[in-house]
């Protein structure tokens, strides 16, 4: 197994350096760049935005330099730590993540376990009672919470809690306790905000876990070694618990490695709809004004998640069934 991780991790090497050859490129495919997007700004404020302006800027962070050499300047950097500096934010990358990728890695690791505390019991039960109506109302849920967008969720939430409850609903904390020490009045302020956000992230990712685990454990109740623990006398809940779960969760796991990079960019509109302090809101800015280091460096992160993620789950895997080996 030692190994196996070895391999892996000198394997995310090459594939890192393409991505980002890939994401810096693509970053730079719409015309103009920050100065271009910065002088229509001042120009439609009234302020300066000449061509000279414009120069004066590129100069100023760099942007007048060949593309190659902007690029070798910054994965050289990456490789130090120092992932480059902000044009809009006028900060150091690394500094903007870092003030908020704890926040954003709390909200996306519960609402994967979410996820998988609301979808696993709700997959076996729709599995094991099959057509009832139970299974159809939850099959149902399951459908509507694929379709309707976690924006939209968000928007409804806010919307009910605003009008309906007259409550704080965005943000992290309410407002008159930003500044406000921590206090227990301020924690449980902090949970009942957190916690909305939390089901709001989580609730595409636990329909799609619903719909594998009841398809999977369909299938695996159906097999003879099921058949045969039955005839042995054992109960069904021994058999369904013991015997065929422990199957049918493994193409969970393998899910599992594409869900936490996926729900950290799923956040991103979740956090400008709730006004959520993570990274989402930045990477947003970032693209809209062509912010080459921070958007970047943001596609180089989540590229790194997936492939850390993906090596996780396939770990988890090998140590959850018995039969799975990597040499």
């Amino acid at each position: 197994m030692a190994a196996y991780i070895t391999r892996r991790l000198l394997g995310m090497i090459p594939t890192l350096f393409l991505v980002s050859v890939l994401t810096f490129i693509i970053i730079q495919l719409p015309q103009g760049d920050y100065a271009t997007a910065l002088a229509a700004q001042a120009a439609a404020s009234g302020g300066t935005g000449d061509e000279a302006f414009i120069q004066t800027i590129r100069h100023q962070y760099g942007l007048d330099q060949p593309l190659y050499l902007r690029y070798v300047t910054w994965i050289v950097g990456c490789l130090h730590g120092d992932f480059g500096y902000s044009f809009e934010w006028k900060q150091p990358v690394a500094d903007l993540i870092g003030s908020r990728i704890a926040f954003t890695l709390l909200l996306s690791l519960l609402a994967l376990a979410f996820s998988w505390l609301v979808a696993i019991p709700i997959g076996i039960y729709s599995a094991t009672h099959q057509y009832s109506p139970g299974d159809v109302g939850l099959t149902t849920l399951g459908f509507l919470g694929l379709s309707i967008p976690d924006f939209m969720l968000g928007l409804v939430y806010l919307f009910v809690a605003t009008t309906a409850f007259s409550a704080s609903a965005s943000g992290i904390v309410s407002s008159d306790l930003e500044q406000a020490p921590w206090t227990l009045t301020k924690v449980w302020d902090f949970i009942s905000h957190l916690v909305p956000a939390v089901v709001i992230l989580g609730v595409a990712g636990t329909a799609q876990l619903i719909r594998i685990m009841r398809g999977n454990l369909l299938e695996i109740l159906g097999q003879q070694f099921v058949t045969t623990a039955r005839a042995k006398g054992l109960t069904e809940r021994r058999v369904v618990n013991r015997y065929a779960v422990r199957v049918a969760i493994n193409p969970l796991i393998s899910v599992m490695g594409m869900q936490l990079p996926n729900l950290i960019s799923g956040a991103t509109i979740v956090g400008v709809v709730l006004s959520l302090p993570t990274t989402g809101p930045l990477f947003l800015h970032a693209l809209q004004n062509q912010d080459t280091y921070l958007a970047g460096t943001f596609l180089l992160m989540l590229a790194l998640l997936l492939l850390l993620g993906n090596l996780l789950a396939d770990i988890l895997l090998a140590w959850a069934d018995p039969r799975i080996r990597y040499d």
